[in-house]
């Protein structure tokens, strides 16, 4: 994936993008390279994007790796990471899977999903 959005929405506004996105479906047309998720009040965006999360998100971005790597070139505690990548997996923003380690079993790496990432609230 390319693109994600993170970014504030009401329900009208997640069901119109479907339909739009259906009806370019039906038509045969390509859907777009982007992920968006949505969240209905600011707050909720600004309680998974904290600046842990966000300087974690940009590490992981840089270097994917395994979440022991990730905390000692962050200086963070190893389960406070683990707790940050929990919530950003859960989210969408990073995946983690099975690494196989040539003669030395296996890791788990955290990867981002996407390429860029873009922030939108608004308030109203």
């Amino acid at each position: 994936m390319t693109k994600l959005t993170v970014k504030t929405g009401t329900d009208e506004d997640f069901f119109k993008r479907g339909r739009k996105l259906a009806k370019a479906a039906d038509r045969g047309e390509q859907l777009p390279d982007e992920r968006i998720i949505s969240f209905e009040d600011p707050a909720d965006v600004m309680k998974l994007i904290t600046t842990a999360r966000l300087a974690l998100f940009r590490a992981v971005k840089e270097m994917p790796g395994s979440i022991t790597q990730i905390s000692e070139r962050l200086h963070r505690d190893r389960s406070a990471v683990k707790r940050d990548v929990d919530e950003l997996e859960r989210a969408g923003l990073v995946t983690i899977s099975d690494k196989v380690l040539p003669g030395h079993g296996r890791m788990k790496e955290v990867r981002v999903t996407a390429n860029r990432i873009s922030l939108q609230a608004e308030v109203v």
